[in-house]
């Protein structure tokens, strides 16, 4: 395995101390969006595609993530890095 891939990380959408379960819905005409689900507390978080060229409209430091996602995450618990008091914390 390559270097660089060992040393890549990505970030997984975390709630309640779960991975959260992600979801892919169809649009008439081809377009598709998805949500992140925790399974124990009914929160969501809605993901709309969008084209690649439209980053530089977020503005200058704006950056593109990689989220795993799965149909059906792991059963188990997450380790705590440290406690943000809340999964509600923003960036």
């Amino acid at each position: 395995m390559p270097q660089a891939e060992q040393d890549s990380s990505v970030w997984v959408p975390v709630c309640c101390g779960r991975v959260m379960r992600h979801n892919s819905f169809g649009r008439p005409g081809g377009a598709a969006y998805g949500a992140l689900v925790c399974t124990n507390c009914s929160k969501h978080i809605v993901l709309e595609q969008e084209p690649l060229s439209s980053l530089s409209t977020y503005g200058e430091g704006s950056k593109l993530l990689s989220v795993v996602g799965s149909p059906k995450p792991p059963k188990t618990e997450r380790r705590k890095t440290r406690d943000l008091g809340s999964d509600d914390a923003t960036l």
